[in-house]
């Protein structure tokens, strides 16, 4: 049976990726995925999608930002196969979206506890500083809320997204994986839920590069 992937902008760009595979830069990360996705269409006619235009404008976008050479973005349109989702055509289970719309309900609830207990937590350090005797009261109390509402953005960052489809090219991955029956490979953890609730086959984005490489080695040990 012909493999397909699709791909994710993490599969090209995940840090732990890079730790694995002792890649230096992103660019550098990008240029060996890309060199082994070539060779693996070439030997074993696997092919890579990209959902375009969401993914494949992301991911362009992240390289440029890291100033990458043309010849990667060159290797991107040659390699990975950029298509859209038949967004009107793919049929996803009824059970599926009940699920996730209780999955939402769930994490709106919980963000919105997390946001009263901040508020509370800020009340008390302004009525403290106010009350005290501290000469610069209001650049005292922006310090403390300051700080307050960082350590607010990454809860609630990690109570509302962690687990759930963010953006649309995060669907575009899944919906397209369906289309095809492709299996999905990404580092996020909401693509890989929900990957898994389809029944879709997921790959790790930091085990992608050293599959392909396994099957490249049983090839030149058979050969040999």
């Amino acid at each position: 049976m012909k493999q397909r992937f699709v791909l994710d902008t993490t599969a090209i760009t995940d840090t732990g990726l890079r730790i694995k595979e002792g890649y230096g830069s992103i660019c550098e990360s990008a240029q060996e995925i890309l060199d082994l996705i070539a060779v693996a269409r070439l030997k074993f006619n696997i092919s890579c999608y990209i959902p375009y235009p969401t993914v494949y404008g992301e991911l362009v976008s992240f390289l440029r930002r890291h100033e990458c050479k043309e010849d990667i973005f060159i290797k991107l349109d040659t390699w990975l196969v950029k298509k859209t989702p038949n967004r009107y055509e793919v049929k996803i289970p009824a059970a599926i979206f009940y699920e996730y719309v209780l999955t939402m309900r769930q994490k709106i609830n919980r963000g919105r506890k997390l946001a009263e207990e901040f508020i509370w937590e800020s009340s008390a350090i302004t009525s403290t500083i106010v009350a005290g005797n501290n000469e610069n009261k209001k650049e005292t109390i922006e310090k403390e809320i300051g700080a307050l509402i960082g350590k607010f953005r990454d809860k609630y960052k990690t109570t509302l997204r962690q687990g759930i489809l963010d953006s649309s090219p995060d669907l575009d991955v899944l919906l397209l994986a369906k289309e095809l029956e492709a299996g999905v490979v990404s580092s996020d953890a909401g693509i890989r839920k929900w990957s898994e609730r389809m029944g879709l086959r997921f790959v790790e984005a930091s085990k992608f590069p050293r599959m392909l490489k396994e099957y490249l080695a049983l090839v030149d040990k058979f050969k040999g």
